[in-house]
């Protein structure tokens, strides 16, 4: 055997296992930021006065109505994350989140650009974004439902590909 064909088999087994370990990857993540907002959320409707007063020193308006949003869509987004249903849906208002405590809470620390890449909030938007953009992946309620969902779908409204000619 070759060094070529050496190395070409090794890289072929390396893909093979990487492929086979690609569930792994958007199953942590989503774990990780659901149990982290399950908490943060049921935190936050549970303290919702010190929340509103937060949220009213940052000048973020309506405090008391986007405490109760912001703490709703962490415990509840938490929570379909954790489970991977409606997981491209339910991590879009999460980044928006992240987004809006890096504008409020966290915009007199940064400094540059990494410290801005530094931030915890930063972290959980890039998780929320690849979640929103790749998927629940395999190991999901999106995908355990996903085809008899399309297939009910596809008989109240259907497409141009499912309806004859």
């Amino acid at each position: 055997m070759t060094q070529t064909s050496l190395l070409g088999n090794i890289r072929a087994r390396l893909l093979t296992l990487a492929r086979r370990l690609e569930p792994i990857g958007p199953t942590l993540a989503r774990l990780t930021v659901g149990l982290v907002f399950i908490g943060t959320g049921w935190g936050k409707l549970h303290t919702l006065p010190d929340v509103t007063e937060f949220f009213a020193s940052l000048h973020i308006p309506a405090p008391g109505l986007n405490a109760r949003i912001a703490a709703s869509t962490e415990f509840f987004g938490g929570i379909l994350l954790l489970v991977g249903l409606g997981t491209r849906l339910a991590a879009l208002p999460m980044a928006f989140t992240m987004v809006i405590a890096i504008l409020t809470a966290k915009r007199p620390e940064i400094d540059g650009l990494t410290t801005l890449v530094g931030f915890e909030e930063w972290s959980y938007l890039v998780f929320f974004l690849w979640l929103a953009v790749a998927g629940a992946g395999p190991l999901s309620l999106d995908r355990l439902l996903g085809p008899p969902v399309r297939r009910l779908l596809e008989k109240k409204w259907p497409t141009r590909e499912t309806v004859p000619a």
